[in-house]
């Protein structure tokens, strides 16, 4: 807002001296054109009256040829206003000749002229020429001072403009700044609304408008803190009422005699509750219970490909030097598991590995199996979105693996994305910034 007013006052004034210099200008014109004219008319009138006019003396002098060159720096605005005010007078005018030459202090006419406004015309001014073509070929000439410029001038503008700058610009500055301290807060509070404790309520400054406006943060903060409070308590009721059932379901499947329908039963019961579990960790990761920590990722990663090893998976994990981050790390081994889990499932095993770099790491975990079509990459991180529609257990899930490792990267202020290796395969990789 401040530049905008400033830019603004710059262009009126820019206007403003543009204008001034103009009319200062039209103003000289009319001053010199006019005595100039008047001169003019008096002398012809002598010549009529049979008064001779000098060549060497005197404002207007009689010369048989023009003193002016031809190439010499000329002014025909004089000319042309000069002109007017001569038919104006009914004086009959031929040519008109201007031009400015250099000021010279042992001219007649400067000599009439005050020391000090000699001295002011020496260093800023110049001699303006005037010849005025008669009838019979003979021409009346007169020279005057004529000022170039005036270094006064733009000092005075350039004050004056500061003085607006100071005048106007101060309280403007003052107003943005009431104006966009509350806005900045209330920004800010609406970044970090989410996770963590609430945000103590933020003061109602500024104008009315805006003080409403955070006002009106204040209560939907309120609200949106009781909506999700009474969603944590939904999902932990349903919850405890599915997993109480699985339970005991569970329990009854021991004592069912064949031993391939007990294994069926019980790996069914065992992943509805991964479904289950995948379910309210999406739903609640907006909301984690588990705090920040100073976590060795390398470790991290090595500790669940070990558990898929001990599963008897192909997994690997190429080693990697100790590498501290804050992250939360029962939800950062959930994003990986399920990463390496979805390697082992559709590409028969898993290559896991770190890429370490100045400002951000990377978890890349490869496969060899069929990859993705290029243009379902993303949308396989939709939730319950599956390349294989059959919904066969064998196959795969209920499609949410993708989805909550890139909302539990993206929570870390990282992202996942897959890229088909040129050789065939899959490539996952998290990264999350140092």
């Amino acid at each position: 807002m401040a530049l905008l007013v400033a830019l603004a006052l710059f262009v009126a004034q820019a206007i403003n001296f543009a204008m001034l210099l103009r009319e200062r200008r039209q103003i000289a014109l009319e001053q010199v054109a006019g005595p100039a004219a008047t001169r003019f008319v008096d002398a012809i009138e002598r010549m009529a009256q049979g008064r001779p006019i000098r060549t060497d003396r005197g404002r207007v002098r009689l010369l048989a040829a023009s003193p002016v060159r031809v190439h010499a720096p000329d002014e025909p605005a004089i000319a042309s206003t000069l002109r007017g005010a001569l038919i104006e007078s009914g004086v009959p005018v031929g040519r008109i000749d201007t031009a400015i030459v250099p000021f010279d202090q042992s001219d007649d006419f400067a000599r009439r002229l005050p020391a000090r406004r000699r001295a002011w015309l020496q260093e800023n001014g110049a001699t303006l020429v005037i010849a005025l073509q008669r009838p019979g070929g003979q021409w009346l000439v007169q020279r005057l001072p004529w000022v170039r410029r005036d270094p006064g001038l733009v000092w005075r503008l350039a004050g004056q403009t500061g003085v607006l700058f100071v005048v106007l610009l101060l309280p403007v500055l003052w107003i943005a700044r009431r104006l966009s301290l509350p806005l900045r807060q209330l920004t800010a509070a609406a970044e970090q609304f989410g996770a963590g404790d609430p945000p103590a309520p933020l003061s109602a400054d500024g104008p009315d408008d805006i003080a409403r406006l955070i006002a009106a943060f204040n209560a939907l903060t309120l609200r949106v803190r009781a909506m999700l409070d009474e969603k944590d308590r939904m999902l932990g009721a349903i919850g405890h009422d599915l997993r109480t059932p699985l339970a005991a379901l569970r329990v009854r499947i021991e004592s069912v005699d064949d031993d391939t329908d007990r294994a069926r039963m019980a790996d069914t019961v065992d992943e509805m509750n991964r479904t289950l579990d995948d379910i309210l960790s999406l739903a609640r990761l907006g909301r984690p219970s588990e705090p920040m920590t100073e976590t060795d990722l390398a470790a991290l990663v090595d500790a669940v490909v070990e558990d898929f090893r001990d599963l008897g998976a192909p997994v690997e994990f190429v080693e990697a030097d100790r590498l501290p981050l804050r992250i939360r790390p029962s939800l950062m081994r959930r994003a990986v598991r399920n990463l390496i889990e979805n390697a082992v499932k559709y590409g028969g095993g898993a290559i896991v590995r770190i890429e370490p770099s100045p400002r951000r790491v990377a978890i890349v975990v490869e496969d060899d199996g069929p990859g993705i079509p290029p243009d379902r990459l993303d949308d396989v991180f939709d939730p319950f979105t599956r390349l294989e529609t059959s919904r066969n257990r064998d196959t795969g899930g209920i499609g949410l693996g993708l989805a909550l490792a890139r909302a539990i990267a993206r929570e870390a202020g990282g992202d996942v994305t897959l890229t088909n290796r040129p050789g065939g395969g899959l490539a996952a990789t998290v990264v999350l910034t140092r």
